[in-house]
């Protein structure tokens, strides 16, 4: 099972070091990463293997979302099977 994380807001230093250390610390595992900064925007899409979280995938996301807020930044977590069926046509 995998997850989508995407990250969007104003550019500083640490915002993928503090994304993948809470991944790593729920033990999801990144296994793609596209980031850049587009003007002063940063901008990021990872994928997530979560089939060994240590925690509910409600909290992964719940606390990534609220990290995110906490640092300014709009942080979305979606379930691999959400993602592909949104965009299914």
């Amino acid at each position: 099972m995998r997850a989508v994380i995407s990250v969007i807001g104003k550019d500083m230093v640490g915002i993928l070091a503090k994304i993948t250390a809470y991944c790593a610390d729920a033990n999801a595992n990144v296994v793609d990463v596209t980031q850049t900064i587009l003007q002063d925007m940063f901008v990021m899409v990872m994928i997530v293997e979560i089939s060994k979280l240590t925690c509910p995938f409600a909290t992964l996301s719940d606390e990534l979302t609220g990290l995110g807020q906490e640092l300014g930044l709009d942080v979305r977590v979606m379930h691999e099977d959400i993602f592909n069926s949104m965009h299914r046509i």
